[in-house]
């Protein structure tokens, strides 16, 4: 009777533990604050965290491990660290930190967490992307031979760039680094190109004017700002740059072409830096971590063009580095230098003699842009960086030299039409159509006879005369990726031709 009381109960204990639903647990790994200030926390207890993963605190403030300690973790806090206090608990997420991304972004401003900061309302994300993400490898890539067209003609011409091309925009404080920048992102309207504008350290008051420029014009339609202000915590300035490009990496894996200006490194290497003196990591030259390459190139090496077999999308990078005195051998100029495919190096001396955009074209350089450029562009150019070059040299010497002979006399004429017509204000780019007759006509001599002075007149009355005479030949030279034929050639000279006899006749030389 015994046994079968004992039987029966066994039977039902084996019922009832199998109609138990077990739920998977997760092992939380909890940590404890030791210690907090300016934004950085001390914790002691998470042996399991990862590095880049969030960290959640008690109070419903996150933050992202960064250092890694034998007996500690050192937490970066984003949001308000001031509640935070020795003694709280925070967990381990088993999460790497990761920013909304989808179509819903194009056309707003927000912050580095995701946080809208235009005022729309909340942002719907299509899903979630890394800030942190290993590059693509060589196999994932193919060769830059797409153009990016700027709009601009000295770069354009001169310093080309393609789709998938690191090119690196270089100078003093005020020399017009931004105005490039914004100058390219206005000129991809109907280029099929989403552009994501990241500033990092600016002030509020230069990113609410930026963004109004982008929406006068229409630029929003296509465009993501990125903004991490000067008054924001250091946490998301050292986090915008990592956060615009998984921005852009999301539309890259679509097969899209994009283009991302960081606004500027600079500025994101002194927030870095920053971070790393606050958790006490040893500073190297100028005071900078050791790691600070690093910071860089894990960065910039994300913007590549992927293979066909990739979707073919890409992502063209345009860091922008403040220089102090004209330093480019600097650590953080000279280490963005050495990653970058070229750069546009833009002078001082030149910005304030008037010549805008500032390029100095003797040290800038497009080391795959070549590639990229089209064969028309590549035509009419010519050898215009080498005269350029020469006129710099000559009109220096020239200053010392009473007598001139013909030859000389000649080049620096030439040189300085050219250095007229290359200059451009910020708020027009120039379509390819356009840049081709201009430059065309300043290479063969048309400008021989216009006053140096008037030559700037003289180019906007031409690109409208040929507009209004020729708008067929305007719309192929648009599209064109040949050479010119030498129909077009005859077309541009009887059009330069007439124009130089009729309308402009009274800006010749006397």
């Amino acid at each position: 009777m015994a046994k079968t009381d004992s039987n029966s109960l066994i039977e039902n204990l084996k019922k009832q533990l199998s109609s138990i639903e077990l739920s998977p647990t997760h092992e939380q790994n909890i940590g404890t604050v030791i210690q907090v200030g300016d934004g950085v926390a001390k914790l002691s207890g998470l042996s399991q965290v990862m590095y880049g993963e969030i960290i959640d605190f008690e109070n419903g403030v996150t933050g992202l491990a960064l250092n890694l300690l034998e007996d500690s973790v050192d937490v970066i806090i984003m949001g308000e660290f001031t509640s935070i206090k020795a003694g709280d608990h925070g967990k381990s997420t088993g999460k790497i930190f990761e920013v909304p991304v989808g179509d819903n972004l194009i056309g707003r401003t927000l912050d580095p967490l995701g946080n809208p900061l235009d005022g729309l309302g909340a942002i719907k994300p299509t899903t979630f992307y890394p800030v942190e993400k290993i590059a693509p490898g060589i196999i994932d890539r193919q060769s830059v031979t797409i153009p990016l067209a700027t709009g601009i003609k000295a770069v354009d011409t001169l310093t080309p760039i393609g789709r998938g091309q690191r090119e690196l925009i270089i100078g003093d404080r005020n020399t017009g680094k931004s105005s490039i920048a914004i100058t390219t992102i206005l000129n991809q309207k109907d280029q099929d190109v989403i552009c994501i504008y990241v500033p990092i350290g600016q002030k509020k008051s230069f990113i609410a004017q930026t963004s109004e420029i982008f929406r006068s014009r229409g630029a929003l339609d296509y465009t993501i700002i990125v903004a991490a202000a000067a008054s924001d915590p250091v946490t998301n300035q050292y986090l915008a740059p990592y956060a615009g490009t998984a921005i852009a990496e999301f539309f890259m894996d679509q097969g899209k072409d994009v283009l991302i200006v960081y606004d500027d490194l600079s500025k994101h290497a002194w927030a870095y830096r920053e971070v790393s003196l606050l958790m006490r990591r040893p500073a190297g030259r100028e005071a900078y971590p050791g790691d600070v390459f690093y910071l860089h190139s894990r960065l910039l090496e994300r913007s590549c063009r992927l293979s066909a077999q990739k979707g073919g999308g890409s992502i063209t990078s345009l860091p922008i580095i403040e220089t102090q005195a004209g330093d480019v051998s600097a650590y953080i100029p000279t280490n963005v230098i050495s990653i970058t495919d070229g750069q546009i190096y833009l002078e001082p001396g030149l910005f304030n003699s008037g010549i805008r955009p500032a390029i100095n074209t003797g040290l800038s350089v497009s080391r795959v842009g070549s590639a990229a450029q089209t064969k028309a562009v590549k035509q009419v150019s010519g050898t215009m960086k080498l005269e350029l070059a020469q006129y710099r040299e000559l009109q220096a010497f020239s200053q010392f030299a009473s007598d001139l002979d013909a030859d000389t006399k000649a080049r620096l004429d030439k040189g300085a039409r050219i250095t007229e017509i290359l200059k451009q204000d910020w708020d027009r780019p120039y379509s390819q159509a356009e840049e081709i007759i201009v430059i065309w006509a300043v290479n063969n001599e048309h400008l021989k006879q216009i006053d140096v002075e008037n030559v700037p007149q003289w180019e906007s009355q031409f690109v409208e005369y040929v507009h209004l005479k020729a708008p067929k030949l305007m719309a192929e030279l648009s599209q064109t990726k040949d050479k010119l034929s030498d129909k077009q050639i005859n077309q541009l000279t009887k059009l330069v031709t007439d124009f130089n006899k009729t309308i402009a006749k009274s800006l010749t030389i006397n």
